[in-house]
This record gives C-alpha cells, structure tokens and sequence, in this order.
C-alpha cells in the first residue's frame, strides 16, 4: 500500500513540474478543471477514454469549481446532462470500493461536493428532484443501498479518523439536503438501509467519541425527526429501546463536554472583567446584559449553537427511559467530557476546521467541576440561556430548557435519583444580574440533591422574568416542573431539606407582580391560568404538606406567609371574581380560580382574628413572627378546610400535537446551522497518508 501511495506522489510532482515549466504565459486551469467545464457540457467523455474514471479519481477534487459548474446550469440543462450525473454518482459509489486509498478519498470527496452542490441547486425550485437527476429512478434504491454499505464498513472497520469524519459529513450532507428533513426523500434510502447500529458503535468507543461524537449524535437526532409523527420511522424504535449502556454513556458525554464548553466559556466571560471588586463587577455584567439579546449577537449565536445537541438531549429523555440512568451518573474523569469541537460553537472563527479535532486545552480540563454528570451540566447550562429572553431565538432555546426539564420531573427514576440524600452535587447556578443584588455577593452553595438545585433553578427564574412582555408559556412550564416534583414528594413521601419559604416568597411574588399589571397583562395572555397553577401549589402544601414537608416547623411557616400576605391572596380573588362574573374568554379560568383559592382564604379568615384578639390582649400592635406562629399552632384544631380534588394530577407531557410545529422549526434551524458548519473541502493529504500508513 505504501509503495502505490509513493508512486503516485512522485507521479503528482512530475505533472505538476511540466505544467509549470510550459512556456505560456497564460495560466492554464488545471485537468480536473477542465474536466468538469467538459463533463456539464454534457460530453461523454468515457466514450473518448476508456480509462477516463480511473483517471478522474487520482486527481485531487476541486469542490469550488464542482459547485460553480452546477450551480450555473438551469434546469433544463441538468436534465440534459442527468445521464452523466447518474454515471458520476454511480461511478463514485464504485470507487468507494477501490483498495487505492488515495481513489476512495477522492471519490468521497466528489460525493460530498456534488451532494452538496445538488442540493443547493434544488433549493427553492419545487419542480428539481434531486433523486432523479442525480441518482436516477430506476437505479437509485441500488445505488443509495451500495453507497450507505460503503458507509456503514468505513465507519465501522480499522479505518484513519479522517476517512471516518468525511464519511459522517457526507452522511451530514445528505441528511441536510433540505431545510425540513421530512422532506428529504433520500432519507428513505437511509431508513431502508439502517446505519444505527453504526452509529452507536461509534459512541461505545472512547476514541471514536470524542473525534466523532458530536456529528454522530447530531446525525442520530436528525434521522429521528425524519416524518416522526407521519410514518414508522426505524431510527426512532430504535433508539427508544436501545439499552447498551456504554452506547448511552457515550451518547449523554458528548452532550455533557458540548454544553460543559458553553459553561465553561460563559464563565471566563463572567470572570474577565473581574479585576475590581464584586459591585463593580455585578454592575458592569448588568450594563452588558442589555445587549446579549441582540439578533445574530455573539450570545445568542453561541446558544443556537448548542440547540443541536439540546435536541438531542430532549429525544434521548423522551424516547428511552434506559438512559435516564445516565443523567445522574457521575462523571469524574474529565476527558470523558471532552468531545470533538462543534464548529459553529464559536462564531467568530472561520468554518473551516481540521479533519482531525485538536487536543481539549488545558483549560478546559484543569476547570471541570469534580466529580460531574450530565444533569449537573444541564442545570448550570439553563441558567446561563434562561437569563436571556428578550428575543426568539434564545426564546426557543429556553422554552426547549424548560421541555427536557418537564419531561425528566414526569420520570419516576429520574426523580429518585434527583431527591437521593446520598447523590449529592455542588452546582454552580448563575443569576442574572440585578439591582437588588448589588449588596452582596452570591453564598456559595453546599453539596445538595439534585431535586434541590432544580428547585432553585425554577424559583430564580420565576423571580428574574417579571416584565410587562411576560413569557407566560415559560412560567406555566417552570410552574409546572415544580408542580411534577411536588407530585413525586407527596406520592413517595420524600421530605427534602430545601429552604421551602423561598418558593412560596416567589410564587406570591408573581401573583402581586400580575396584580399590578393586570390591565396590561389581561389584554394580551390568560394570567388566571397562570395564577390558577400558583393557587394550587399553595393548596398541595396545604393538603399534604405533612407527608412531605421536612418538620412540623415548615407547616406552620406556610400558614404564616400566607397569612402575612394575605392582601395578596384577597385581591387575586377579587380580580378572579369579576372576570367570573362577565362574559369573556376567561370567564372560565376565573372561575376555576376563585374557587381554588377557598382553603387559603378560610385560612385567612381563621388565623386573622385570632391573631387580632391576641394582640388585644396583649396590647401589642405589632406581632413577631415567633409569636404568630404560637397563635397558628394553637389554633389549628378549629381549623375547617375543604378537600380539593385532583391536587396531584397533572396532564402527561406529550409532543404531538401540541409542540410539533415548534420542534420542526426547532429542527430546521438545526439543520441550517449544520448545513453551513459542514467542511469537506479542507483535507490534509499529508495526514491521510500518514493515518493509512500507520494502519496499514
């Protein structure tokens, strides 16, 4: 092998050194050049050279020109040359066949630029079957079944990391032909002629992950997405009933070292600046807030970034309940973080990237939190993106947070890993930054159950996005995962120890912000089915409180901070009553409020006077907090309160059909995103040779 490789070189050199030793002072366009300008005239050049395609695979491909010369044919006039296009197509899967190295490249070179060219071509002309033209009809279910067998040995056998990586961006290529995947009909070949097992074969392997990882998990979630809700998709059983755990360790580290580097650079950003002190700092992360949310900014550009692998997340916690039990298992060993770049993680750097990804830098590795999982890395990841809700784009990336989030607080398993006392993690949260936390810096936090930081991770968002454009889709999901957990405490009596006056503050915090603006508000969302979930929060603490509330303690602050702010209570019922009483769209839900909020305001109108009367005859005027709760405790017994229904049943988070049309944008972005990010164009024959030599 290594003799024909060297043979070739020196036959290169010597062609190359007549070409530039010719007298003309015209630079003449190279073979290959002129081979394609003579090819999409639609001759047939094979008819003049019999050796004419053995001949065209040793000499190195111009993509450039390849897709300039396609790009400039009308349709007409690739339907004319569509004869030569099907023999190229079929001549490139031959060759991938071919023991000459150098041929096989070649050949997928070729592949990539003209699948990539066809389809840019098709873009926009709904008349241009890229099957037809490209494949051809009659051969094309053959020629797709040969072309993904070639794929399927490449990526599976003791092949160079550069041969593996231009097959997954030919693979790539093909699956983002088109802007909606389910439109992509050459994604039928490819559910016929299954390249799963493939895939995930990549993903048991540690080398093979983190110099693959991340393009075999973004083509995995965009062959599930293909017609998910229209026809049987392979790729979707598949992977709902894959239960090789190595495979979905692998699959949950290369997520975990893709929203880790996100992290990881968001907190070099938060640190740089802070070279006086805290106030100064705090102040000037608060100046620079204002601008992150801009559209096509830095921020924004770099979280759209990740959205392939959050959707890849999203698919493997929907799907398989097997890799639940990877989200909580501990990741200590930093390398395993660690994945091969994503190009369009940062946005200021050329699209251009090696074959082979450099070495993680010592950075990256030396800041790694200690021991780690995928969980811990999700909760720090939503509370940078969370920040930032001030334009669409971030929009979506939140509301997919807050759908992965929902589906992993349904989980059963995934809640018993997050309330175990004995599965503990430091989690490093971010705040946004805000005036009423000039005054101190942040404490930091002890170890804790994950259901805890998941807690806090909701309460600070609840506190942070109370503005006149109210994101009301995202607080009744964030106000849902925490009705979800809730459930789980009361049905498995767990008592976490979480400070619990600190989600009660926030919740009757956001029923006053919604008083406030209700004028405002009312004319634009419904904000009584908001309020309708807060209510009944504070009605589950009230029924079941005991059965998992952490002391009889906790109980007695609920009743308190009900009490003491009890006008806020009586105002929500007085605006839930009026629009009960008047025709209108929310008639309905405002009902459905006034009559939720029955056992907080018999709460009210229990403890008030008998908290007046004390005082009385104490002749005080202002109460302490100790000394209400004694009145509370010792007034309990006569206490009446009504029974409510159905306070721990919550609706089954389901895709379709209410969040379908979100995830095909969600995915079409995706796909954009990958289209542009893919590079085939830059290879390192150098290197190639050395890989192949080194196996061979």
């Amino acid at each position: 092998m290594s003799l024909k490789l060297t043979v070739w070189l020196n036959a290169s050199k010597m062609i190359s050194r007549k070409r530039s030793d010719s007298g003309s002072k015209r630079p003449l366009k190279e073979k290959v050049v002129q081979i394609y300008e003579s090819f999409f005239k639609g001759e047939d050049l094979a008819a003049r050279n019999p050796n004419f395609w053995d001949e065209l695979f040793l000499l190195k491909p111009k993509p450039q020109q390849l897709e300039a010369e396609i790009m400039k044919l009308q349709g007409d006039q690739l339907l004319a040359i569509k004869d030569n296009m099907n023999m190229l197509f079929s001549q490139c899967i031959e060759t991938l066949g071919h023991e000459h190295t150098i041929r096989v490249i070649y050949a997928l070179q070729t592949l990539c630029a003209v699948v990539s060219s066809f389809y840019k071509r098709a873009l926009g002309d709904c008349g241009f079957n890229v099957i037809n033209i490209l494949v051809g009809f009659d051969e094309a279910e053959e020629r797709m079944r040969m072309l993904l067998y070639h794929c399927n040995n490449f990526l599976s056998g003791d092949n160079p990391v550069s041969l593996k990586s231009l097959c997954l961006k030919l693979l790539l290529l093909i699956v983002t032909g088109t802007e909606n995947v389910s439109q992509n009909t050459l994604l039928e070949y490819i559910m016929m002629n299954s390249i799963f097992e493939t895939l995930i074969q990549l993903l048991t392997d540690g080398a093979s992950r983190i110099s693959h990882g991340h393009d075999v998990v973004l083509l995995l979630t965009l062959l599930v997405n293909y017609r998910k809700h229209e026809a049987a998709n392979p790729y979707i059983v598949k992977l709902s009933i894959l239960d090789d755990q190595l495979a979905l360790n692998g699959y949950g580290q290369v997520i975990t070292g893709s929203l880790s580097e996100f992290c990881h650079q968001f907190t070099l950003q938060q640190t740089e600046p802070q070279a006086g002190s805290w106030l100064f700092s705090s102040i000037s992360n608060i100046v620079g807030s204002m601008f992150v949310s801009e559209e096509g900014g830095i921020r924004t550009q770099q979280m759209r970034a990740k959205n392939g692998v959050l959707v890849a997340l999203y698919e493997a916690v929907h799907l398989n309940r097997n890799f639940v039990t990877t989200l909580a298992q501990a990741q200590s060993d930093p390398s395993t973080l660690v994945s091969a770049p994503d190009p369009s993680s940062n946005p200021t750097s050329s699209p251009t990237t090696p074959s082979t990804p450099p070495p993680p830098p010592p950075s990256l590795l030396a800041t790694l939190p200690e021991p780690s999982n995928l969980l811990v890395t999700f909760f720090q990841y939503c509370s940078i993106v969370m920040q930032d809700t001030k334009c669409e784009a971030s929009m979506n990336t939140v509301k997919l947070c807050f759908l992965i989030l929902t589906c992993i607080a349904e989980d059963q398993y995934a809640n018993s890993l997050m309330h175990d006392v004995n599965l503990t993690f430091r989690v490093h949260l971010h705040r946004l930054p805000m005036r009423m936390r000039l005054r101190k810096p942040p404490p930091d936090k002890a170890s804790q159950p994950l259901a805890s930081t998941l807690i806090e991770l909701l309460v600070e968002f609840i506190m942070s996005h109370m503005m006149r454009r109210l994101p009301l889709e995202q607080y009744l999901q964030c106000v849902g995962c925490v009705h979800r957990l809730l459930c789980y405490q009361k049905r498995t009596r767990v008592r976490l120890l979480y400070p619990w006056k600190e989600l009660w503050a926030a919740l009757i915090t956001l029923l006053k912000f919604i008083l406030t603006n209700e004028t405002h508000l009312v004319k634009k969302m419904n904000i009584f089915m908001l309020s309708l979930q807060v209510v009944n929060i504070f009605n589950l603490f009230i029924t079941y409180g005991d059965t998992f509330l952490p002391s009889p303690s906790s109980y007695d602050e609920l009743y308190y901070e009900i009490i003491r702010m009890h006008q806020v209570f009586d105002n929500i019922y007085s605006v839930a009553f009026r629009y009960s009483t008047i025709e209108g769209e929310y008639k309905d839900t405002a009902l459905r409020l006034t009559n939720s909020l029955i056992n907080v305001r018999a709460i009210i109108s229990h403890f008030t006077p008998k908290i007046d009367a004390w005082l009385a005859n104490q002749g005080l005027s202002t109460p302490s907090e100790s000394e209400i709760l004694e009145v509370v405790r010792q007034n309990y017994d006569s206490l009446t309160l009504k029974l409510q229904d159905s306070l721990d049943q919550y609706e089954r988070y389901s895709e379709y059909p209410r969040h379908a049309s979100f995830f095909t944008a969600m995915v079409r972005s995706v796909v954009n995103d990958t289209r542009q990010s893919i590079d085939f164009t830059t290879l390192d024959l150098q290197s190639v040779l050395l890989e192949f030599s080194t196996i061979t």
